[in-house]
Protein backbone atom coordinates (compact mmCIF):
# COMPACT_ATOMS: atom_id res chain seq x y z
CA UNK A 1 0.00 0.00 0.00
CA UNK A 2 2.72 2.49 0.99
CA UNK A 3 4.76 1.53 -2.05
CA UNK A 4 1.80 2.24 -4.31
CA UNK A 5 1.16 5.63 -2.70
CA UNK A 6 4.83 6.54 -2.90
CA UNK A 7 4.79 5.71 -6.60
CA UNK A 8 1.73 7.91 -6.93
CA UNK A 9 3.53 10.82 -5.37
CA UNK A 10 6.37 10.47 -7.85
CA UNK A 11 3.90 10.50 -10.73
CA UNK A 12 2.12 13.52 -9.32
CA UNK A 13 5.35 15.41 -8.81
CA UNK A 14 6.53 14.76 -12.36
CA UNK A 15 3.28 16.16 -13.72
CA UNK A 16 1.73 12.99 -15.12
CA UNK A 17 -2.00 13.49 -15.49
CA UNK A 18 -3.71 10.77 -13.51
CA UNK A 19 -7.16 12.33 -13.34
CA UNK A 20 -9.51 14.25 -15.58
CA UNK A 21 -10.48 16.68 -12.83
CA UNK A 22 -14.01 15.41 -12.95
CA UNK A 23 -16.46 13.08 -11.36
CA UNK A 24 -15.56 13.64 -7.72
CA UNK A 25 -16.18 16.06 -4.88
CA UNK A 26 -14.87 19.55 -5.45
CA UNK A 27 -14.66 19.31 -9.23
CA UNK A 28 -15.18 22.67 -10.90
CA UNK A 29 -16.96 23.63 -14.08
CA UNK A 30 -16.37 27.07 -15.54
CA UNK A 31 -19.33 29.43 -15.69
CA UNK A 32 -19.21 31.27 -19.02
CA UNK A 33 -19.77 34.68 -17.47
CA UNK A 34 -18.12 34.75 -14.06
CA UNK A 35 -15.79 31.80 -13.71
CA UNK A 36 -17.74 30.49 -10.71
CA UNK A 37 -17.42 26.79 -9.99
CA UNK A 38 -19.91 23.99 -9.55
CA UNK A 39 -19.88 20.19 -9.51
CA UNK A 40 -19.48 18.46 -12.87
CA UNK A 41 -18.40 15.11 -14.27
CA UNK A 42 -15.94 15.16 -17.14
CA UNK A 43 -16.01 11.48 -17.91
CA UNK A 44 -13.11 10.68 -15.60
CA UNK A 45 -12.88 7.33 -13.83
CA UNK A 46 -15.36 7.20 -10.97
CA UNK A 47 -13.97 5.98 -7.66
CA UNK A 48 -16.37 4.42 -5.21
CA UNK A 49 -16.12 5.41 -1.58
CA UNK A 50 -15.00 1.93 -0.64
CA UNK A 51 -12.04 2.10 -3.01
CA UNK A 52 -10.84 5.59 -2.15
CA UNK A 53 -8.30 6.67 0.44
CA UNK A 54 -8.96 10.42 0.55
CA UNK A 55 -11.93 12.67 -0.12
CA UNK A 56 -12.74 16.36 -0.51
CA UNK A 57 -15.38 17.92 1.73
CA UNK A 58 -17.66 19.45 -0.89
CA UNK A 59 -18.05 22.88 0.73
CA UNK A 60 -16.30 26.15 -0.19
CA UNK A 61 -14.45 27.56 2.80
CA UNK A 62 -13.41 30.82 1.11
CA UNK A 63 -14.32 33.02 -1.84
CA UNK A 64 -11.37 34.34 -3.83
CA UNK A 65 -10.37 35.55 -7.29
CA UNK A 66 -7.41 34.64 -9.50
CA UNK A 67 -5.68 37.33 -11.57
CA UNK A 68 -2.43 38.02 -13.42
CA UNK A 69 0.28 39.65 -11.33
CA UNK A 70 1.87 42.23 -13.65
CA UNK A 71 5.18 44.11 -13.38
CA UNK A 72 4.38 47.43 -11.69
CA UNK A 73 6.59 49.29 -14.21
CA UNK A 74 4.66 47.96 -17.22
CA UNK A 75 1.39 49.87 -17.33
CA UNK A 76 0.88 49.04 -20.99
CA UNK A 77 1.16 45.33 -20.22
CA UNK A 78 -1.44 45.64 -17.46
CA UNK A 79 -3.83 47.37 -19.84
CA UNK A 80 -3.20 44.69 -22.46
CA UNK A 81 -3.84 41.97 -19.90
CA UNK A 82 -7.19 43.47 -18.90
CA UNK A 83 -8.24 43.83 -22.53
CA UNK A 84 -7.15 40.24 -23.22
CA UNK A 85 -9.09 38.83 -20.24
CA UNK A 86 -12.22 40.67 -21.34
CA UNK A 87 -11.77 39.43 -24.90
CA UNK A 88 -11.34 35.73 -24.07
CA UNK A 89 -14.31 35.85 -21.72
CA UNK A 90 -16.48 37.34 -24.46
CA UNK A 91 -15.33 35.29 -27.45
CA UNK A 92 -15.48 31.91 -25.71
CA UNK A 93 -11.73 31.24 -25.66
CA UNK A 94 -11.67 31.08 -21.85
CA UNK A 95 -14.52 28.57 -21.76
CA UNK A 96 -12.78 26.54 -24.46
CA UNK A 97 -9.60 26.30 -22.40
CA UNK A 98 -11.45 25.45 -19.18
CA UNK A 99 -13.41 22.73 -20.96
CA UNK A 100 -10.12 20.94 -21.63
CA UNK A 101 -9.62 20.52 -17.89
CA UNK A 102 -13.15 20.45 -16.48
CA UNK A 103 -15.01 19.01 -19.46
CA UNK A 104 -14.43 16.72 -22.40
CA UNK A 105 -11.74 18.72 -24.22
CA UNK A 106 -8.14 17.64 -24.68
CA UNK A 107 -5.41 19.57 -22.77
CA UNK A 108 -2.80 21.10 -25.08
CA UNK A 109 0.94 21.19 -24.35
CA UNK A 110 2.62 24.58 -24.02
CA UNK A 111 6.32 24.95 -24.81
CA UNK A 112 8.59 27.53 -23.23
CA UNK A 113 11.27 29.27 -25.25
CA UNK A 114 14.68 29.92 -23.73
CA UNK A 115 15.16 33.29 -22.14
CA UNK A 116 16.93 35.60 -24.59
CA UNK A 117 17.21 39.33 -23.93
CA UNK A 118 17.71 39.98 -27.64
CA UNK A 119 14.20 38.71 -28.42
CA UNK A 120 10.75 40.16 -27.78
CA UNK A 121 9.53 37.79 -25.09
CA UNK A 122 6.78 37.53 -22.49
CA UNK A 123 8.32 36.03 -19.35
CA UNK A 124 5.76 34.31 -17.12
CA UNK A 125 6.52 33.19 -13.57
CA UNK A 126 4.60 30.14 -12.37
CA UNK A 127 4.62 27.21 -9.98
CA UNK A 128 4.00 24.16 -12.15
CA UNK A 129 2.69 21.86 -9.44
CA UNK A 130 -0.85 23.21 -9.22
CA UNK A 131 -2.93 21.02 -11.50
CA UNK A 132 -5.20 21.83 -13.32
CA UNK A 133 -3.88 25.41 -13.57
CA UNK A 134 -0.20 24.67 -14.18
CA UNK A 135 1.70 21.40 -14.24
CA UNK A 136 4.23 19.53 -16.38
CA UNK A 137 4.42 16.35 -18.44
CA UNK A 138 7.97 15.82 -19.62
CA UNK A 139 9.31 19.15 -20.87
CA UNK A 140 5.89 20.56 -21.73
CA UNK A 141 3.67 22.72 -19.59
CA UNK A 142 -0.05 22.09 -19.25
CA UNK A 143 -2.92 23.78 -17.46
CA UNK A 144 -5.49 26.53 -17.68
CA UNK A 145 -3.00 29.29 -16.82
CA UNK A 146 -0.37 27.94 -19.20
CA UNK A 147 -2.78 27.86 -22.15
CA UNK A 148 -3.97 31.35 -21.25
CA UNK A 149 -0.33 32.49 -21.09
CA UNK A 150 0.33 31.03 -24.55
CA UNK A 151 -2.72 32.79 -25.98
CA UNK A 152 -1.71 36.07 -24.30
CA UNK A 153 1.82 35.89 -25.71
CA UNK A 154 0.40 35.18 -29.17
CA UNK A 155 -1.95 38.14 -28.82
CA UNK A 156 1.00 40.38 -27.94
CA UNK A 157 3.13 38.96 -30.75
CA UNK A 158 5.76 37.84 -28.25
CA UNK A 159 7.64 34.61 -27.65
CA UNK A 160 6.54 32.86 -24.44
CA UNK A 161 9.08 32.06 -21.75
CA UNK A 162 7.86 30.19 -18.67
CA UNK A 163 9.91 30.28 -15.49
CA UNK A 164 8.99 27.55 -13.01
CA UNK A 165 9.66 28.32 -9.34
CA UNK A 166 8.28 27.92 -5.83
CA UNK A 167 4.88 29.52 -5.42
CA UNK A 168 5.96 32.04 -2.81
CA UNK A 169 8.61 33.35 -5.25
CA UNK A 170 6.37 34.17 -8.22
CA UNK A 171 5.32 37.65 -7.11
CA UNK A 172 8.84 38.45 -5.94
CA UNK A 173 10.18 37.47 -9.37
CA UNK A 174 7.86 39.98 -11.02
CA UNK A 175 8.59 42.60 -8.37
CA UNK A 176 12.29 42.26 -9.11
CA UNK A 177 11.60 42.60 -12.87
CA UNK A 178 12.90 39.09 -13.56
CA UNK A 179 9.49 38.14 -14.99
CA UNK A 180 6.79 40.19 -16.68
CA UNK A 181 3.73 38.41 -15.32
CA UNK A 182 2.91 35.95 -12.55
CA UNK A 183 0.35 33.33 -13.56
CA UNK A 184 0.05 30.64 -10.92
CA UNK A 185 -3.52 30.40 -9.70
CA UNK A 186 -2.65 33.71 -8.06
CA UNK A 187 -5.27 35.07 -5.68
CA UNK A 188 -5.71 38.84 -5.45
CA UNK A 189 -4.35 39.81 -2.04
CA UNK A 190 -3.37 43.17 -0.58
CA UNK A 191 0.15 42.29 0.56
CA UNK A 192 1.04 40.94 -2.90
CA UNK A 193 0.35 44.39 -4.34
CA UNK A 194 3.71 45.44 -2.95
CA UNK A 195 5.27 43.39 -5.76
CA UNK A 196 2.70 43.31 -8.58
CA UNK A 197 -0.24 45.14 -10.08
CA UNK A 198 -3.19 42.78 -10.37
CA UNK A 199 -5.15 42.48 -13.57
CA UNK A 200 -8.90 42.10 -13.60
CA UNK A 201 -9.98 38.76 -12.14
CA UNK A 202 -10.45 35.90 -14.56
CA UNK A 203 -11.41 33.02 -12.23
CA UNK A 204 -13.35 32.53 -8.99
CA UNK A 205 -11.90 29.92 -6.63
CA UNK A 206 -12.23 28.58 -3.09
CA UNK A 207 -10.39 26.56 -0.48
CA UNK A 208 -11.59 23.08 0.43
CA UNK A 209 -10.78 20.51 3.08
CA UNK A 210 -9.28 17.08 2.31
CA UNK A 211 -9.59 14.23 4.79
CA UNK A 212 -9.08 10.48 4.77
CA UNK A 213 -12.07 8.61 3.36
CA UNK A 214 -12.93 7.02 6.70
CA UNK A 215 -13.19 10.43 8.40
CA UNK A 216 -16.88 11.04 9.16
CA UNK A 217 -16.71 14.09 11.43
CA UNK A 218 -17.74 16.50 8.62
CA UNK A 219 -20.45 14.32 7.06
CA UNK A 220 -23.30 16.34 8.58
CA UNK A 221 -21.84 19.74 7.67
CA UNK A 222 -24.00 21.84 5.36
CA UNK A 223 -21.89 25.00 5.03
CA UNK A 224 -18.47 26.51 5.69
CA UNK A 225 -19.51 27.68 9.15
CA UNK A 226 -20.29 24.16 10.31
CA UNK A 227 -16.90 22.93 9.03
CA UNK A 228 -15.10 25.80 10.75
CA UNK A 229 -16.93 25.13 14.01
CA UNK A 230 -15.39 21.67 14.10
CA UNK A 231 -11.94 22.92 13.13
CA UNK A 232 -12.02 25.64 15.81
CA UNK A 233 -12.40 22.96 18.46
CA UNK A 234 -9.06 21.41 17.49
CA UNK A 235 -5.95 22.10 19.56
CA UNK A 236 -2.27 22.42 18.58
CA UNK A 237 -1.73 18.68 18.60
CA UNK A 238 -3.94 18.49 15.49
CA UNK A 239 -2.05 19.25 12.26
CA UNK A 240 -3.27 20.66 8.93
CA UNK A 241 -1.23 20.59 5.72
CA UNK A 242 -1.18 23.50 3.27
CA UNK A 243 0.85 24.66 0.27
CA UNK A 244 3.34 27.33 1.30
CA UNK A 245 2.36 30.91 0.51
CA UNK A 246 -1.19 30.09 -0.61
CA UNK A 247 -4.60 31.14 0.63
CA UNK A 248 -4.85 27.80 2.42
CA UNK A 249 -1.96 28.81 4.66
CA UNK A 250 -3.46 32.23 5.39
CA UNK A 251 -6.86 30.64 6.07
CA UNK A 252 -5.45 28.18 8.60
CA UNK A 253 -2.94 30.49 10.29
CA UNK A 254 -5.16 33.59 10.22
CA UNK A 255 -4.95 36.72 8.08
CA UNK A 256 -6.29 40.13 9.10
CA UNK A 257 -6.46 41.46 5.54
CA UNK A 258 -8.91 38.74 4.57
CA UNK A 259 -10.64 38.48 7.91
CA UNK A 260 -9.42 34.92 8.52
CA UNK A 261 -9.36 34.18 12.24
CA UNK A 262 -7.23 31.09 11.80
CA UNK A 263 -7.25 27.99 13.99
CA UNK A 264 -5.33 26.68 16.99
CA UNK A 265 -4.22 23.69 14.92
CA UNK A 266 -0.57 23.43 13.90
CA UNK A 267 -0.14 24.43 10.26
CA UNK A 268 2.40 22.39 8.26
CA UNK A 269 3.64 23.90 4.99
CA UNK A 270 4.54 21.95 1.84
CA UNK A 271 5.85 22.88 -1.60
CA UNK A 272 2.68 21.49 -3.18
CA UNK A 273 -0.64 19.89 -2.35
CA UNK A 274 0.41 16.38 -3.40
CA UNK A 275 3.08 16.28 -0.68
CA UNK A 276 0.54 17.45 1.89
CA UNK A 277 -1.94 14.72 0.91
CA UNK A 278 0.84 12.12 0.99
CA UNK A 279 1.59 13.17 4.57
CA UNK A 280 -2.13 12.95 5.37
CA UNK A 281 -2.08 9.33 4.21
CA UNK A 282 1.13 8.71 6.15
CA UNK A 283 -0.59 9.95 9.30
CA UNK A 284 1.65 12.99 9.77
CA UNK A 285 -1.17 15.54 9.35
CA UNK A 286 -4.88 15.25 10.10
CA UNK A 287 -6.28 17.47 7.33
CA UNK A 288 -5.22 19.30 4.18
CA UNK A 289 -6.60 22.64 2.97
CA UNK A 290 -5.93 23.66 -0.66
CA UNK A 291 -7.73 25.21 -3.63
CA UNK A 292 -10.76 23.24 -4.78
CA UNK A 293 -9.70 22.31 -8.33
CA UNK A 294 -6.24 21.02 -7.33
CA UNK A 295 -7.87 19.27 -4.37
CA UNK A 296 -10.04 17.29 -6.79
CA UNK A 297 -7.16 16.38 -9.10
CA UNK A 298 -4.86 15.29 -6.28
CA UNK A 299 -7.45 13.19 -4.45
CA UNK A 300 -8.60 11.51 -7.65
CA UNK A 301 -4.99 10.68 -8.52
CA UNK A 302 -4.31 9.05 -5.17
CA UNK A 303 -7.64 7.23 -5.25
CA UNK A 304 -6.97 5.79 -8.70
CA UNK A 305 -3.64 4.45 -7.50
CA UNK A 306 -5.47 2.74 -4.64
Amino acid sequence: MKKILAMGLVLLMTGMTLCGCGGGSGTEKENSNTGNSSSVSSGGVEVSKGDSVVKVIDLDLTDEEYAFGVDKDQDDLLQAANEFIKEIKQNGKFDEICNKYFGDGEPAPVTSAKLDDSKDQLVVATNASFEPFEYMKGDSYYGIDMEIAAAFAEKLGKELVIQNMKFDAVCLSVGQHKSDVAMAGLTIKEDRKEYVNFSDAYYNAAQRLIVKTDNTEFDSCKDAESVEKILKEKEKDVKVGVQNGTTGQFYCEGDKDWGFDGFKMTTCGYENGALAVQDLLNGNVDYVVIDSAPATCITEAFNKLR
